[in-house]
C-alpha cells in the first residue's frame, strides 16, 4: 500500500535528520487528571475472570458494561460505544470480528496481562486515528531485569477456575517475559437462580423464538473456555537504542451468548507488536519511536447448540475475520519549556464475513456475504505541544487524516479528508486546587458493518456506503483538588455530534443524524484515618438527537445512554499485609431510552461487593471476595436493535440479567 512506502521513506528521512548530532496486588490505584483517568493493577481488581470490561465498569464511574455473556463483554464510555471509543493495546489497534459485538476489542486482552489502563474522555487524543469521544489505552506488563515470577490459582461460583503464571528476567542487554493463563466457567446464575440457558427458555417459551433455545443436550454446557499466551523480548541494541518485540495469543472456545441467536464456536486473536526506540539523537529529537502492529481475529459463530439447527437449514454460521495492521513514527523533543511531538500513522483495517447453512465438519452451503471484504485505509499526520506559563499550563494538538473505505463488491467506495484539533488549559490556583477547560474536534469514519453489512438469505443491504464521518465538537470544564486527607475531581461536558451514526429500525438502515450528549462526573477519595479511607464516584449523561429519524416521528432519545451510576468503597487496611474493602455500586432506572429502536425501560439497581486480601510470608497472597452479596436480580444492558437479539414472550427483546451472588478465592505466589 502506498501509505507504507510513505512511512518507510519518512522513517529513513527522520533518522537522517535527527541523527546528525548524536547518533500492591489486589488494590486498584486510580489516578485522575483532567484529560485522563489511569487505573493500575487491573489484574488485582478483577480476580474473578479475564474480563476487562467488568473490571473497569466497577472502577470508573463513566464506564458501563454491555453484557452479552459470562465473559467478553463490551463497554460504554460517556454514553458512547463501539467504534466511537478507540481501544489501543500497547500502542497498536485491534478490532473484534463479530458484527454483533460478541468479541469487542477489550475482550482480546485479559486482565492478568495488564499493567495499567488510561481512559481519555473526550476528543483529546490526536496520536491515534478514530478517537471520537474517548480512548481506552491499555499497557500490558513489561519484562523486568530482575528475575520475577507470579503464579495465580482462582476458584469461583458456577464451576469457575483459572490458572495463570508469568516469569520475567534478563540483564542489561536482553529482558524477556512469558505469561500464560487458562480459565473456564459454567453458566452463571442470576439473582433469581436461573442459568443463562434458563433465562433464554423463560423469555421465549411458547413463542416462535422457542427454536432459539438451547438443545437439551447443550442446556447445561459450560459458558466458555479461554486460554492466553503473551511473550515479550526487549533488546538493548546500543546505549540509546532499544528493540521491543511482543506477541499475544488468545483462544476462546464455545462461548455462549444466550440473548443472541448464535454462539461463538471459537474466538481467536493474535497480536504482534514491534517497536524501535532511539533516544537523544539531536537537539530536535529527544526520542524517536518506530512502531509496527498486526492484529488478527477469527470468529465463527453458529446455531449448532440451538434447537433451530435441527430444522431444514441445519446449522447456520456466520464466519467472520478482522485484521488491522499499521505503522507509526513519533518524534519527541523540547524547546526551552515547550514539549513537542509530531508523527505519521498509517493503517489498513479489513473486515470480512460470510453466511453458511448446513455448516458442519463434512460440508457447508454458502449463502451470501455478511460483510464483503471491506478495507479501511488511513494515513494521518499529527502534532502535539505542551507548555507552562506561570500558573497556566497549555496542552494542544492537531491531526489530518486521509481515509478510504472500499468493499470487494459493487457497493460504492468513499473517501474522507478530515482535520482534528484540541486545546486544553489548566489554571493552578495553588498547590491544592486547579481548574481546567478544554475544547476540541475529533472524527471517526464508518466501520464495515455500518457501511456494508447485509442480512443472510435476503442479502438486504443494512449498511449505508454513503454515510458521512461523525464529527465531535466538545467542551469540558472542571476542577481538581488534592488535600492532605482528600482528593476530588468534578467535570461537566457538552458534545455536539455532527452526522452521528445511528441505526434506524423503521428503515432497517444505518444513517447520519445530528445529536448532542452532555453530562457531569464527580470522583474522589477521603482518608478518615491512616488505615481507613473512602473512594467514590458518580457519572450522569444525557443524549438527544436534534430531530427524529425518518419513520420514527416521536423519539429523539439517543440509544445506549446509561442512567446515572455511582459507586462508593470503604477501604480498611489495619496493617501492611491485610486489606479489606466493601463497595456499593448503584444505577438509576432507564427513563430516557430509544424505544423506536428497540430499547426498553430497565429498573434501577444497587449491589454490595466485599473483598479481603492477606499477604502471608511476603510471597503468598490470599484473596477472598463476594460480589452481589444480597443476590439481586438486575440487568444493565439495553436492547438497541443494531444488535441481533432474541425477542421474548411479550414481543420485547430479552433482557439478560447480571450474575447473582458470586463467591471467589485467589491464591497467588510470587518471587
Amino acid at each position: 500500500m502506498r501509505v507504507y512506502s510513505t512511512l518507510i521513506i519518512s522513517a529513513i528521512t527522520a533518522s537522517y535528520l535527527f541523527g546528525t548530532d548524536n547518533v500492591n496486588l489486589g488494590k486498584v490505584t486510580v489516578q485522575n487528571s483532567a484529560i485522563k483517568t489511569e487505573v493500575t493493577d487491573v489484574s488485582g481488581r478483577d480476580l474473578k475472570s479475564a474480563d476487562l470490561a467488568d473490571a473497569l465498569a466497577n472502577t470508573v464511574p463513566s464506564i458501563d458494561i454491555q453484557r452479552r455473556s459470562g465473559i467478553a463483554n463490551d463497554i460504554i464510555l460517556r454514553g458512547q460505544r463501539k467504534d466511537n471509543i478507540n481501544i489501543i493495546v500497547d500502542n497498536g489497534k485491534i478490532y473484534g470480528a463479530c458484527p454483533n459485538r460478541m468479541d469487542p476489542p477489550t475482550s482480546h486482552v485479559i486482565t492478568s496481562n495488564i499493567k495499567k489502563v488510561e481512559i481519555i474522555e473526550g476528543p483529546y487524543d490526536v496520536e491515534d486515528f478514530g478517537t471520537l469521544s474517548g480512548a481506552v489505552k491499555i499497557t500490558t506488563k513489561k519484562p523486568t531485569k530482575k528475575l520475577h515470577s507470579n503464579i495465580n490459582i482462582n476458584f469461583g461460583s458456577w464451576g469457575y477456575h483459572k490458572a495463570s503464571a508469568f516469569v520475567s528476567g534478563g540483564n542489561d542487554k536482553v529482558r524477556a517475559m512469558l505469561g500464560a493463563s487458562t480459565e473456564k466457567s459454567g453458566q452463571y446464575k442470576d439473582g433469581n437462580g436461573h442459568t443463562m440457558a434458563e433465562q433464554l427458555k423463560i423469555a421465549t417459551q411458547g413463542t416462535p423464538n422457542a427454536s432459539k433455545q438451547y438443545k437439551s443436550s447443550e442446556f447445561n454446557r459450560d459458558a466458555y473456555r479461554k486460554t492466553s499466551f503473551m511473550g515479550k523480548v526487549y533488546i538493548n541494541v546500543t546505549g540509546n537504542q532499544e528493540l521491543r518485540l511482543s506477541y499475544t495469543g488468545n483462544r476462546s472456545d464455545n462461548v455462549l451468548y444466550p440473548s443472541t441467536p448464535m454462539d461463538a464456536i471459537k474466538d481467536d486473536s493474535d497480536l504482534y507488536n514491534i517497536k524501535y526506540i532511539l533516544k537523544d539523537l539531536s537537539q530536535y529529537s529527544d526520542k524517536l519511536t518506530l512502531e509496527y502492529y498486526d492484529s488478527r481475529v477469527t470468529h465463527p459463530m453458529t446455531t449448532q447448540f440451538r434447537k433451530m439447527s435441527n430444522g431444514p437449514m441445519g446449522t447456520v454460521a456466520n464466519v467472520m475475520s478482522a485484521t488491522i495492521y499499521g505503522s507509526k513514527i513519533n518524534n519527541y523533543f523540547h524547546i526551552n519549556r515547550t514539549k513537542i511531538s509530531y508523527g505519521l500513522e498509517a493503517s489498513r483495517r479489513n473486515w470480512d464475513g460470510r453466511y453458511w447453512k448446513k455448516y458442519d465438519s463434512s460440508h457447508a452451503i454458502e449463502l451470501n456475504k455478511s460483510i464483503p471484504n471491506v478495507n479501511t485505509d488511513n494515513v494521518g499526520f499529527f502534532t502535539k505541544a505542551k507548555r507552562t506559563f506561570g500558573k497556566f499550563e497549555l496542552n494542544g494538538g492537531a491531526r489530518y487524516d486521509y481515509t478510504t473505505i472500499k468493499a470487494e463488491n459493487n457497493d460504492p467506495s468513499k473517501t474522507y479528508n478530515d482535520v482534528s484539533a484540541y486545546l486544553f488549559t489548566y489554571y493552578h490556583q495553588n498547590d491544592s486546587l486547579k481548574y481546567f477547560a478544554g475544547m476540541g474536534k475529533s472524527i471517526r469514519v464508518p466501520d464495515g458493518k455500518e457501511s456494508h453489512y447485509r442480512l443472510k438469505v435476503s442479502n438486504q443491504l443494512v449498511g449505508n456506503p454513503n454515510l458521512n464521518e461523525t464529527k465531535n465538537y466538545e467542551a469540558d470544564l472542571g476542577m481538581e483538588g488534592t488535600y492532605e486527607n482528600s482528593t476530588f475531581k468534578a467535570k461537566v461536558f457538552y458534545s455536539a455530534l455532527k452526522d452521528f451514526i445511528v441505526y434506524n429500525a423503521a428503515e432497517t438502515k444505518y444513517q447520519n443524524v445530528d445529536a448532542k450528549i452532555y453530562g457531569a462526573e464527580f470522583s474522589g477519595t477521603y482518608f478518615a484515618t491512616d488505615n481507613l479511607y473512602l473512594d467514590y464516584g458518580a457519572a450522569y449523561q444525557r443524549g438527544k438527537k436534534d430531530h427524529p429519524l425518518s419513520g420514527e416521528p416521536n423519539d429523539i432519545n439517543l440509544p445506549s445512554i446509561p442512567p446515572i451510576k455511582a459507586n462508593i468503597g470503604i477501604n480498611y487496611e489495619p496493617s501492611s499485609t491485610l486489606k479489606l474493602k466493601a463497595e456499593i455500586v448503584a444505577s438509576g432506572k432507564w427513563k430516557d431510552y430509544d424505544a423506536d429502536n428497540g430499547e426498553q425501560a430497565i429498573s434501577g439497581w444497587s449491589v454490595v461487593n466485599l473483598k479481603a486480601s492477606k499477604d502471608i510470608y511476603k510471597r503468598f497472597n490470599v484473596t477472598l471476595g463476594v460480589d452481589n452479596v444480597f443476590d439481586r436480580a438486575y440487568a444493565v444492558s439495553n436492547t438497541y436493535k443494531d444488535l441481533t437479539l432474541v425477542s421474548g414472550s411479550t414481543g420485547s427483546v430479552m433482557l439478560l440479567n447480571e450474575p447473582g451472588r458470586y463467591l471467589y478465592a485467589n491464591l497467588s505466589y510470587k518471587f
